[in-house]
């Protein structure tokens, strides 16, 4: 069993940045950022594994940023440019395999972004 801690939500105004950080309480091979705002699914944001194979949606190509520290397990998530589209309730999410596709495993309690206009 793996835990994942998120912190570094907040509420910022458009066009400012955040950082997101993601600890997780093991290795483990593929790690991400999913979000959901009301009245809509999940959205897979961003994900990375082990080998650095990264995946963006499209919507934040070029303004997010996704860095992982395999030495402590920690997943940050770099986000500029935020526009009010990126409000939402943000989860690390992890599994032993690549998060590109699928379900995953592990999910964190969640950290919110609010971007207000």
């Amino acid at each position: 069993q793996v835990q994942l801690a998120e912190s570094g939500g907040s509420s910022v105004q458009a066009g400012g940045s955040l950082r997101l950080s993601c600890v997780a309480s093991a290795y483990i091979y593929s790690m991400g950022w999913f979000r959901q705002a009301p009245g809509k699914e999940r959205e897979r944001v961003a994900t990375i594994d082990s080998d650095a194979l990264r995946y963006y949606t499209d919507s934040v190509k070029g303004r997010f940023t996704l860095t992982r520290d395999n030495a402590k397990n920690i997943l940050y998530l770099q986000m500029n440019s935020l526009k009010p589209e990126d409000t939402a309730m943000y989860y690390c999410a992890a599994d032993h395999q690549s998060l590109i596709r699928g379900t995953p495993r592990y999910w964190g309690q969640g950290t919110q972004v609010t971007v207000s206009s």
